[in-house]
């Protein structure tokens, strides 16, 4: 569906992205994660036609989004970071105005409208102002208008910008729907977002690619899986229980804890939970590790590269 070639975007002398490259396939859900200022929006911009590159090539079903733009535009739909509504039409007329600009047929308009409706959750407010809408509502408009004309990608940036935590879960499940449908790239810097909602990610800093691949994939680059756990007792016979699961790493805590991180596969947890209470240790807590992305992108971030 997209194949980039040394992408570069040059704003006066600063590079806003640099030789970037990656290909996404049909049906994927592409989490494109970074920090503000990473260069996601200005990728995003060219890839949805709203920007020129300074340099290299973008292809996307088969269409240059340079020299056959109109092409791209008519495969795509796109929600920025601010929902480009108008507040005071409903959000039925809204959506229907987005049908007619994309060519929807007018026979057809009602089904397509009626359809993106029903993705998003909006069939409730179908007759409502959008002025008078939650900001997790208005969000659902932008959604429902990148997807009205059935594009075959959908580009999305910081879709869950300004929402709570609810309004979050159902823009996840919402997203998560389109899967199949729709090929979807996701824009965030919100690393639970992209962990829960996206197949792949693509990690970029300072507008260079990082690192892509799944989180699995990714997460191996670390060093591979692991369990942590919290036990009171002694350091000396803490390591001694764990020896033969893989590397400790230990810190010391407040009355006698000591959290630990042993490089294990998370099944191996009931042995582990069995050495520890059989050497006479306080089991406190004991988990797969969680954090593998956030730590992954803290190490990324901090100049060390890893690409899976």
């Amino acid at each position: 569906m997209i194949q980039v070639e040394g992408l570069t975007k040059f704003y006066g002398e600063h590079a806003a992205i640099r030789d970037l490259a990656f290909t996404i396939g049909q049906g994927e859900v592409i989490g494109f994660l970074g920090l503000n200022g990473a260069g996601k929006s200005t990728t995003l911009k060219i890839l949805g036609c709203v920007l020129l590159p300074t340099s290299g090539r973008v292809v996307i079903d088969g269409h240059d989004v340079v020299s056959q733009s109109h092409e791209v535009r008519q495969r795509i739909g796109y929600l920025p970071d601010v929902p480009p509504v108008y507040e005071e039409m409903t959000v039925g007329e809204y959506l229907a105005y987005v049908a007619r600009l994309r060519d929807v047929p007018a026979k057809a308009t009602a089904s397509h409208v009626g359809e993106a409706e029903e993705k998003t959750g909006l069939r409730d407010v179908h007759g409502e102002v959008i002025s008078t809408l939650s900001h997790g509502y208005r969000q659902r408009v932008g959604l429902a208008q990148a997807l009205v004309h059935k594009p075959a990608l959908l580009i999305l940036d910081e879709p869950t910008s300004g929402l709570d935590p609810l309004q979050i879960v159902e823009m996840r499940d919402v997203i998560r729907g389109l899967k199949g449908a729709h090929t979807v790239l996701v824009s965030s810097h919100i690393l639970p977002e992209i962990s829960q909602t996206c197949d792949r990610l693509l990690i970029i800093h300072k507008g260079t690619l990082l690192a892509q691949g799944s989180e699995e994939e990714l997460s191996r680059s670390l060093g591979g899986p692991s369990i942590v756990l919290e036990v009171r007792g002694e350091r000396a016979r803490a390591l001694e229980a764990l020896q033969g699961f893989g590397a400790v790493e230990v810190r010391e805590g407040a009355g006698g804890v000591l959290a630990l991180k042993v490089a294990a596969a998370p099944d191996l947890r009931p042995q582990v939970a069995r050495a520890v209470v059989g050497a006479g240790l306080e089991l406190l807590r004991l988990d797969a590790n969680e954090g593998q992305l956030e730590a992954l992108f803290l190490r990324l971030t901090h100049g060390q590269e890893v690409k899976a």
